[in-house]
């Protein structure tokens, strides 16, 4: 599998991606900077984690229209995976290739634990290698990490299978005691409709080794690895 993390001003998660892909697929990424207007033959594209622009005007926001971008949604919609972490998962929203918005946490406090998330939908290569309702850690380190979409959006989300992980207990419930951030609906990450982007706030990328605490986050990396090989 051959993939580009694409690099902003302000992006501090990028080595952590290049880790993780290499570490899966013993292939070494590309690392692409946000203002090349091309990007080499892949199959995956990873928006990394960090603070672009300094999360000046709102994050992700003028990321969103760097010229790399432009590129990205191109190879996007000719089906290239595309996975979006942090402010990765802002940007590509603010981009349009996910719906809704991430706000301020509910408690206007930066948040940085470990979460736990329970799997949604292993029907993508982003999840195949979890099991349907399986509660995973992933680390979180976000001040604006609340999705929000209107209420046709979330039901839309919904019925689609398009919510790809959830905010929950340690025990598995998605209630309000496991809404980290106020989350519309515990909503942390969310696939597009062809389930070929996948955007979330908790960063998998840094629970791949046993020095991170845990190894949870492995599984997506096999799994993208295995369905892209």
């Amino acid at each position: 599998m051959k993939a580009a993390v694409i690099v902003f001003p302000g992006s501090n998660r990028e080595r952590d991606a290049v880790a993780a892909l290499e570490a899966a697929s013993g292939v070494r990424p590309f690392q692409v900077w946000h203002r090349d207007t091309e990007l080499p033959d892949v199959d995956l594209i990873v928006i990394p984690g960090g603070f672009s622009y300094g999360d000046y005007l709102r994050s992700g926001a003028m990321a969103a229209h760097s010229p790399i971008m432009r590129e990205v949604k191109a190879r996007a919609e000719r089906g290239v995976r595309v996975l979006g972490v942090c402010n990765g998962f802002q940007i590509i929203t603010e981009a349009g290739l996910l719906p809704g918005a991430l706000r301020r946490n509910a408690a206007l406090k930066f948040i940085c634990k470990h979460a736990p998330l329970r799997v949604e939908n292993t029907d993508s290569p982003f999840t195949a290698k979890y099991a349907k309702g399986q509660v995973v850690r992933f680390p979180v380190a976000h001040h604006d990490g609340n999705f929000w979409a209107d209420a046709d959006t979330v039901k839309r989300l919904e019925d689609n299978g398009q919510v790809a992980f959830r905010y929950v207990t340690p025990e598995g419930e998605a209630s309000e005691a496991g809404n980290l951030n106020g989350s519309v609906a515990n909503i942390a990450g969310i696939f597009n409709e062809k389930r070929t982007v996948l955007g979330l706030m908790p960063h998998p990328e840094d629970a791949v080794e046993a020095l991170h605490g845990n190894t949870d986050g492995r599984a997506l990396f096999d799994g993208l690895v295995e369905a892209l090989s």
